[in-house]
C-alpha cells in the first residue's frame, strides 16, 4: 500500500477515538483521509464489529469512494466495504463499511434512531455544510443522548474545517491535524472581470494558455453545466485536430461511463482538459492533474422566505475555496493555479462559504424534524435554521396537510405528513405522489416526480422545446437517452413506494391529471395570464413570473408553474417548466383550494360603498 499524508496522523486519530467518542480530522486535499481513515478504523477494540458508515456529499464522491476503498482491500464493491445512493446501492451480509450519501442517513436514522450495529460515523468533506449533513449531525447527536446504551462515536473530517467552532459543538473534543505533503503551486493571477464581461471566453484563452505553457493535465473549475457546455463546444472548436488532448466535462448529472473517464489517469501520451464544476474540489481525487484553472465562481441556490422561491445565484467563491481548488495542481509534483481575479480581489473574499442551511428551502427539514417530533431549538447545531425561513417551510407543510396545530397551539404532524415524510422527495413531490395514487394517476405522478427530480431531459431545454411539461412526458414514452432511461428508474422507484390501494381513475385525461398533479404540488404557483397573449403572469402567492423567450404555452391564460427561477440582475421570475392549466378544475380536483373572501371597498368617485363575494385561488380572482 503506497504511502499518504494522513498516514503520519492515524496513530493520533486513533487514540484521539480511544479516549473519546468523537473526533475532527483537518486534512489537506489529496492527503488520503476518505481513502485511509475509513480501513485504519475498521480493526480498532472499540468497534467491536459493527458497521461503519461514511457519509459523503455527493453520489458520484460516495461511489468513488466506495470503489477506491475495495480495491486497497483488492476486493469488490459489496463486499468489505459497500455503497447506498439514490437509485443504486451494493451492500452484502459481510459489509462493514457503508459509504452513503448525506440524505440517506438522515431517513435511516427516522428508520432506526438507535444506529443498531453502527459503532463509527464519518462525515466526510464536512466543511460543504450542506443542509443534508447539518440535518444528520443534529440528529445523530441527539439519537446518542437520548437512544443509544453503547457509545456512538462520530468523526467530523474535511480539507477546511473552522476547527474549533466544532470542536466546542462537540464538547471540546480534540482536533487533529494533517499538513498533507503539498508541492509548491505557483499562483497567476489574471485581471479582474469587466462588469457584463462572460467568462467563458476567459477561461478558453486560458487554458490554451496554460496547455501552450505546462504540461500535464488541466483540471478547470467552472460555475455550473452551463458553462462547462460553452466552454467545452468552444475548446473542441480551438483544439481540432490536437489528436493528444482528451477534453472531459464532470458533473453529477453525467452517466457513469463519463465520470469515470473524467476521474481516471489520461492514456499514455495524452493530456486531459476536465471541465468541471466545485464538484471537484475536495470530494473526488482527479489523478495526473498538475495545471488548474479557476473561474472563482460557484453556483448557489438562494432561498427566498419572502416569496418562497429559491433563486440560483453566481458567486464568488471564499478563500478556502480557492485554496482547496489551487492544491489540486500540486499533489504529485509542483503545479500551476491560474486565476482569474487579481491579487487585491482575493483579499477580498469570505474566509469561508456560507452554510447551505442559513440559504436554503427548509421544508424537508420542517418535516423531517415534525417526524422526529422536535423543534429546532431542542437540537444541537453548528448554525441553526433561520426563523423566516422555517416559518415558511412550517406554513407550505400546513398547505400541503403535513402539519396542523394542535389544541395548545403546538406544531403536529398528520397521517398524511407522515406517509409524505417516508417518501424520498421534497414535501411538494411527495404530496403529489400521495394524491395522485389516491385518485388513480398514481403512475403519472412518479413520473412527474422523476422529472422534476432529474436533470431536464428537453434536448436544448425551454430554448429548443418550450416550457411545457407535456413534452418531457411525451419523452419519457419515446426516447431511450441514458438521461430518459436514469428519469423512468426513479419513476419505477417512486411507484414502488406507493402502497395501498388506489381509488379509481379520477375521470381526468392525461392534461387535466398533470394539471391537477402540479397544483397538488405547488398550489402557490398556479398563475393567471396578466395581459391576453402576453408572457407575464400573476402567481396564487401574489409575486409574478414571466417567460424569458416566446413559447407556445403563451396563448394559456392559466399555467401552474413547476419550476421558475430567477438569477441575479433579472427582477421577475422567470418560467422554466410549466402546464397549462382548465380552470374548470377548481370546480372538480382542485376545489379544496378554493376559498371564499367577502371584500368591502368605499368608492371615493362614486360615493358608495361596494360589498363584493370573491371566490378565489390565493391571490388570484376566480370570480
Amino acid at each position: 500500500m503506497n504511502s499518504l499524508p494522513i498516514d503520519e496522523v492515524l496513530p493520533a486519530l486513533r487514540q484521539a477515538l480511544q479516549q473519546r467518542d468523537e473526533a475532527v480530522l483537518e486534512a489537506p486535499p489529496g492527503a488520503g483521509k476518505t481513502t485511509r481513515v475509513p480501513l485504519a478504523l475498521l480493526g480498532e477494540a472499540w468497534l467491536a464489529g459493527q458497521t461503519i458508515i461514511m457519509l459523503e456529499p455527493r453520489r458520484l464522491a460516495a461511489r468513488a469512494a466506495a470503489e477506491r476503498l475495495a480495491s486497497e482491500l483488492g476486493e469488490r464493491v459489496g463486499e468489505t466495504v459497500g455503497y447506498r445512493i439514490r437509485l443504486d446501492s451494493k451492500v452484502g451480509p459481510n459489509t462493514r463499511i457503508e459509504v452513503v450519501t448525506e440524505g440517506i442517513l438522515a431517513r435511516r436514522l427516522q428508520d432506526d434512531p438507535a444506529l443498531e450495529g453502527v459503532g463509527l460515523v464519518i462525515f466526510d468533506e464536512f466543511h460543504e455544510r450542506s443542509l443534508d449533513a447539518d440535518l444528520a449531525l443534529a440528529l445523530t447527536l441527539n439519537a446518542r443522548q437520548l437512544l443509544r446504551d453503547e457509545p456512538l462515536k462520530l468523526l467530523l473530517m474535511s480539507a477546511t474545517l473552522e476547527g474549533q467552532r466544532l470542536s466546542a459543538l462537540l464538547d471540546e473534543t480534540p482536533v487533529v491535524r494533517s499538513e498533507g505533503r503539498m508541492h509548491p503551486v505557483e499562483q497567476r493571477w489574471g485581471r479582474p472581470l469587466a462588469p457584463g464581461e462572460r467568462i467563458e471566453p476567459r477561461v478558453v484563452q486560458t487554458v490554451l494558455q496554460a496547455l501552450q505553457d505546462e504540461r500535464g493535465s488541466v483540471l478547470v473549475f467552472l460555475p455550473g453545466q452551463a458553462e462547462i457546455r460553452r466552454v467545452n463546444e468552444a475548446l473542441t472548436e480551438q483544439l481540432e485536430g490536437r489528436g493528444d488532448i482528451l477534453l472531459c466535462p464532470l458533473h453529477g448529472e453525467l452517466e457513469l461511463a463519463q465520470q469515470r473517464a473524467a476521474i481516471e489517469p489520461a492514456p499514455a501520451g495524452l493530456r486531459k482538459v476536465v471541465l468541471a464544476t466545485n464538484i471537484a474540489e475536495t470530494s473526488l481525487t482527479i489523478e495526473g492533474v498538475r495545471v488548474v484553472v479557476d473561474a472563482g465562481l460557484a453556483r448557489v441556490p438562494r432561498f427566498d422566505p419572502g416569496s418562497g422561491m429559491t433563486r440560483l445565484e453566481t458567486r464568488r467563491i471564499s478563500r478556502a475555496s480557492a485554496t482547496q481548488r489551487a492544491g489540486r495542481a500540486g499533489r504529485l509534483e509542483p503545479g500551476a493555479c491560474y486565476r482569474l481575479w487579481s491579487e487585491e480581489q482575493h483579499g477580498q473574499l469570505a474566509a469561508y462559504g456560507e452554510a447551505e442551511i442559513l440559504q436554503a428551502d427548509l421544508a424537508s427539514v420542517a418535516l423531517q424534524l415534525a417526524r422526529w417530533g422536535v423543534e429546532p431549538d431542542e437540537l444541537v447545531w453548528l448554525d441553526r435554521p433561520p426563523q423566516a425561513a422555517y416559518s415558511q417551510a412550517q406554513a407550505l407543510l400546513e398547505r400541503l396537510g403535513a402539519l396542523q396545530r394542535s389544541e395548545r397551539g403546538h406544531w403536529q404532524l398528520t397521517a398524511h405528513g407522515q406517509t409524505m415524510a417516508e417518501l424520498p422527495a421534497h414535501p411538494r413531490l411527495a404530496h403529489m405522489l400521495l394524491r395522485g395514487h389516491a385518485m388513480g394517476a398514481g403512475q403519472l405522478a412518479a413520473d412527474v416526480a422523476a422529472l422534476l427530480v432529474e436533470r431536464d431531459i428537453q434536448p436544448g431545454g425551454q430554448r429548443d422545446g418550450g416550457a411545457d411539461l407535456t413534452l418531457r412526458l411525451h419523452l419519457l414514452q419515446a426516447d431511450r437517452s441514458a438521461a430518459v432511461q436514469r428519469v423512468r428508474q426513479l419513476a419505477r422507484q417512486f411507484r414502488g413506494l406507493l402502497r395501498g390501494a388506489a381509488s379509481a381513475a379520477a375521470g381526468l385525461d392525461e392534461q387535466h391529471a398533470l394539471a391537477a398533479l402540479l397544483a397538488f404540488a405547488y398550489p402557490d404557483r398556479v398563475a393567471r395570464q396578466r395581459r391576453e397573449g402576453g408572457g407575464g403572469y400573476r402567481l396564487a402567492n401574489g409575486r409574478a413570473a414571466q417567460f424569458g423567450e416566446p413559447d407556445p404555452l403563451m396563448k394559456e391564460s392559466w399555467l401552474v408553474i413547476a419550476e421558475l427561477g430567477s438569477h441575479q440582475g433579472q427582477r421577475e421570475e422567470r418560467i422554466y417548466r410549466a402546464v397549462a392549466l382548465d380552470p374548470a378544475l377548481f370546480e372538480s380536483a382542485l376545489a379544496e383550494q378554493v376559498a371564499v373572501r367577502d371584500e368591502l371597498e368605499w368608492d371615493e368617485r362614486e360615493g358608495v360603498l361596494r360589498a363584493e363575494r370573491q371566490r378565489r385561488v390565493g391571490e388570484l380572482v376566480l370570480s
